[in-house]
C-alpha cells in the first residue's frame, strides 16, 4: 500500500494534469508545512509555479523554511511581499532568523516594526548566533517559574500562558526553574508537575542535573548531545549560566537530517540540498568540477598501465584480471573510509585513538588480503593454468587490499586538518590511490616475477 505522501503526490499530479485549483487547494491544505514543501521539490518549475500560489499566506514561510535554500529563494522572489509577511508572522523567533537571510530587505524590514518590543528583543536575540549553533536553534519562547513558588502556582500560570498564548509553546515537556537573576536552577517535568501534591513548592520536585548548553555550541554536538541522553528539550545558558533559550527535539531532528544529506550529496559531489529541477546549465556546471577531477584521477592510472604495456601485450589474461584488483581495494578502502569518516563527524576520532584505529583496521585489512589473496590465487591458476600469474595475482590483492584500508583510515583525518570536507573529497582521493597501487602494484610484479 503505498503511503500518505504518494498518495499526495498522485493526487496533485492528476490535479495539475487536469487544471482543477480547487483540487490543488485541498491538498495543499490537507498536506502538513513539511509534505507541502517536498511535493514542490518534486515537481519540474514550470508545475511548481502553478502550485506555489495555492499556498496560504499563513502557511507560506513555513513551506519555505521546509524548502532547500536554492528552491527556497526562487519561490520567494515569486511571492508578493504581502503575503509573506503574513506568513512571516505565524513562525517562531527560531524559524525567522534562519529565514530571513533569504528574504527581501524591504519584507524584513516590515516584519521587524510589526513585531512588538519584546518580540522584536527576542528576534534580535536569536538572529546574532549562527544558524549552525545552539543559539541558532534555539527558541527564546521559553517558560520558567521561581522555585519559590506552589504546584498551585506553577498550573495556574500555565492555564494563563495558553489563555494569553493560545496554546502552550511546541513540544513543552517540563518547565525552567530560575532565581530572580534569571540564573537556571533546575527543572520540573510537566509529568511530575501534575502528579504532585498543590500545595508542594516547586524546589521540592524539581531536578538540579540539567543538560544545558551555551549559544556557540555547534548544532552537531547538541544533536549527539539530543542523541545520547535521550532528550526532549533543553535550555541554553550564557556563560554566567543565565536562561536565554531553549531547544527542542524537533530542531534537532532538522540538524540530524541536514548533516545526512550533507554526507550522502558530498559523496557524489553535490552541493547540499540539491534542486533536482535545477537549471541545467548551473547544475552541469556545479558537476563539471568534480567530472573534471574524476578524469585527471583516471589519467593518472591510466599513465601508470601505460608504463606496463609491454607487458600487457605479452600476457593478456594481465588486462582480464587487473580490473579485480583495482575494485577489491577500492571497496575495501571505502568501508574504511565511511567508518572513519563518520568517527570524525561525531567527533570519536582524535588524537589518542588515531593510531590504534589505523592499526585496528590495518588488523582487518591483512586477515581479509590473506583470505582473498589465497582465493584469487587458486581462481588465477584454474583459470589460466598458470602458477606464477597465480602468485603476482594474490601477492597484487594483498598489497592493494592493505594499502586501500590504510588510505581509508588515513585519508578523512589528513583532509579534516588540511580544511578539506572528507565527505566530499575521500572518496575521489581514495580511488586515486587504490587505482594506482592496484595497477602499479599488480603490473609490477607481473613485471618483474614473469617476464
Amino acid at each position: 500500500m503505498t503511503d500518505k505522501f504518494q498518495q499526495l503526490a498522485d493526487r496533485l499530479d492528476n490535479a495539475i494534469s487536469q487544471g482543477d485549483q480547487s483540487v490543488i487547494q485541498a491538498i495543499l491544505l490537507q498536506a502538513s508545512s513539511a509534505e507541502t514543501a517536498r511535493l514542490l521539490e518534486s515537481l519540474p518549475p514550470r508545475e511548481r509555479l502553478r502550485v506555489w500560489p495555492q499556498v496560504t499566506p499563513k502557511r507560506c514561510a513555513k513551506v519555505l523554511l521546509a524548502l532547500p535554500q536554492p528552491l527556497r529563494r526562487a519561490l520567494i522572489e515569486q511571492t508578493d511581499e504581502a503575503k509573506l509577511i503574513i506568513g512571516l508572522s505565524q513562525m517562531e523567533m527560531d524559524e525567522l532568523a534562519d529565514i530571513d537571510a533569504d528574504l527581501p530587505i524591504p519584507v524584513v524590514s516590515a516584519m521587524v516594526q510589526a513585531m512588538d518590543a519584546q518580540r522584536r528583543q527576542r528576534y534580535e536575540r536569536v538572529r546574532d548566533y549562527p544558524d549552525q549553533s545552539a543559539g541558532g536553534l534555539m527558541d527564546v519562547d521559553i517558560s520558567a517559574l521561581r522555585a519559590d513558588v506552589s504546584i498551585k502556582a506553577a498550573l495556574r500560570f500555565l492555564r494563563r500562558l495558553r489563555q494569553r498564548e493560545g496554546t502552550l509553546p511546541e513540544h513543552l515537556d517540563s518547565l525552567m526553574v530560575v532565581d530572580r537573576d534569571n540564573t537556571l536552577l533546575g527543572i520540573v517535568p510537566l509529568s511530575l508537575l501534575v502528579s504532585t501534591e498543590m500545595d508542594t513548592s516547586v524546589r521540592e520536585i524539581m531536578s538540579t542535573q540539567v543538560t544545558s548548553f551555551t549559544p556557540e555550541m555547534p548544532a552537531t554536538s547538541v544533536a549527539q548531545t539530543f542523541k545520547d541522553k535521550d532528550l526532549l528539550s533543553a535550555p541554553v545558558v550564557d556563560h554566567e549560566h543565565r536562561l536565554i533559550g531553549r531547544i527542542t527535539v524537533d530542531d534537532v531532528i532538522d540538524v540530524i537530517q541536514d548533516e545526512a544529506d550533507k554526507a550522502l550529496y558530498s559523496q557524489a559531489g553535490l552541493n547540499n540540498h540539491p534542486d533536482m529541477f535545477a537549471p541545467i546549465v548551473q547544475s552541469a556546471t556545479r558537476r563539471a568540477l568534480w567530472l573534471g577531477i574524476n578524469l585527471l584521477t583516471a589519467f593518472l592510472a591510466a599513465w601508470v598501465i601505460g608504463l606496463f604495456e609491454a607487458a600487457i601485450e605479452k600476457i593478456v589474461a594481465l588486462a582480464v584480471l587487473m580490473p579485480v584488483v583495482a575494485s577489491m581495494g577500492g571497496v575495501a578502502g571505502s568501508q574504511t573510509l565511511t567508518l572513519v569518516t563518520r568517527g570524525l563527524a561525531l567527533n570519536q576520532i582524535n588524537r589518542n585513538n588515531i593510531i590504534k584505529l589505523i592499526g585496528h583496521e590495518f588488523s582487518i585489512g591483512a586477515l581479509n588480503a590473506i583470505l582473498w589473496a589465497s582465493l584469487v590465487a587458486v581462481i588465477a591458476l584454474k583459470w589460466f593454468g598458470d602458477w606464477q600469474l597465480g602468485l603476482v595475482f594474490g601477492l597484487a590483492m594483498i598489497i592493494v587490499l592493505i594499502t586501500g584500508v590504510l588510505a581509508g583510515a588515513s585519508i578523512p583525518p589528513l583532509l579534516k586538518r588540511i580544511g578539506i570536507d572528507p565527505a566530499l573529497a575521500g572518496g575521489v582521493v581514495l580511488t586515486t590511490v587504490t587505482d594506482v597501487v592496484g595497477f602499479f602494484s599488480f603490473l609490477g610484479l607481473a613485471t618483474l616475477l614473469i617476464l
